[in-house]
């Protein structure tokens, strides 16, 4: 049977008194959550959510990668986050990829400048763009398609690392 940690990053599972696994459906609310002022509850149900049919569009080609830094903040992604990357999708102007670049991964997001270059943006003004010039070594890996934020500092699945940047 897999660890806990590994179940965790493909299905969501409940854990049953027989020792095993149940994978589970999540209940998606009608309605919506207001941000501003609370208001009263919807009494029903819309339907049930799998989290694997809304995140992933392509299972054989979907892998999950944690964030590192800071590159990325000002699009709402955050160190310890867990990016959800597939790599059947085309990328295109303006969206946020996973790239390799002379042998390093990096989440930027994919732009042409004016001179047709690809240039991969940070959303941070602290970071410089990385302008792909001659001779560099370039290739789009996946795009990002969502990302899964961790509030709770005692997730255990947040890293010890993200809970130190917070």
């Amino acid at each position: 049977m897999r660890e806990l940690s590994e179940m965790w990053i493909t299905d969501v599972y409940q854990y049953q008194e027989t020792g095993r696994f149940k994978r589970l459906q999540i209940p998606l609310f009608g309605g919506t959550v207001p941000a501003g002022f609370p208001s009263p509850a919807d009494d029903y149900m819309e339907m049930k959510l799998d989290l694997n049919e809304l995140c992933i569009q392509h299972p054989v080609a979907t892998f999950f990668m944690r964030v590192q830094g800071l590159s990325m903040t000002g699009a709402g992604i955050q160190p310890g986050d867990l990016l959800v990357v597939d790599r059947a999708l085309e990328a295109q102007d303006g969206s946020i990829v996973i790239a390799l670049v002379d042998g390093e991964f990096t989440v930027k997001r994919l732009r042409k400048d004016r001179a047709n270059r690809i240039v991969l943006q940070a959303e941070n003004p602290d970071f410089p763009p990385i302008v792909i010039k001659e001779g560099m070594y370039f290739e789009v890996w996946g795009v990002v398609v969502s990302t899964i934020h961790f509030f709770s500092q005692n997730s255990p699945l947040l890293p010890k690392a993200a809970k130190q940047i917070r």
